[in-house]
């Protein structure tokens, strides 16, 4: 059985299409990969929870309601899941839980009865490796095409996709840099990242 008791995934982006301020449910696309790497986990026994900052909430061009149904059409297409942790502030509004502050990662994990030690967050950008790190769990970083290149130099762990990440915690917290590429040698240079 892994060390690690949860991993808790930024939605957007990471587990499903990054589509900005989304309120609509049907706009809902999981990434190639997640089903197989959820089914993974809880294969494993390993809690999934989703963790999301929507400053669009904040800002007036969504509310809670709409993030409720879109992370409600998370659940139908992915889950399900332990854990949804949302934090609805603005860059500016000074919170606890938009990340790269851990708050979020905190409460989360507190809900699924998981100490940092036992927690991996994995996401596409580096605020939430931050705040892994901030919170003392582990992150990994899995760039899309929005990752900018600083954020994937500076990452502690990285992995080239979903699936990879989440075989590279089933024997515990990720070791190394980079975690393995398991897709085939000539698509691993030829392929850009998913």
């Amino acid at each position: 059985m892994s060390p690690v008791k949860s991993v808790l995934f930024d939605r957007d982006g990471t587990l499903v299409e990054d589509v900005p301020d989304n309120a609509d449910p049907e706009r809902v696309r999981p990434v190639p990969g997640a089903r197989e790497a959820l089914d993974l986990l809880r294969g494993h026994g390993i809690c999934t929870g989703v963790v999301t900052d929507q400053p669009g909430v904040a800002g007036g061009r969504l509310s809670d309601a709409d993030v409720r149904r879109v992370n409600r059409r998370v659940d139908e297409l992915l889950g399900p899941f332990d854990v949804f942790a949302v934090c609805p502030h603005g860059p500016g509004d000074g919170c606890h839980c938009r990340r790269p502050q851990p708050g979020l990662l905190l409460w989360a994990g507190g809900r699924i009865c998981t100490g940092p030690a036992d927690l991996v967050v994995i996401g596409s950008t580096a605020v939430g490796a931050r705040a892994a790190r901030r919170a003392g769990a582990h992150g990994i970083l899995v760039p899309n095409g929005h990752t900018r290149p600083e954020e994937t130099a500076r990452a502690d762990h990285l992995a080239p996709d979903l699936l990879t990440a989440v075989r590279a915690v089933l024997d515990g917290p990720p070791k190394g840099r980079v975690l393995a590429d398991e897709r085939p040698v000539r698509e691993a240079f030829t392929a850009g990242p998913e």
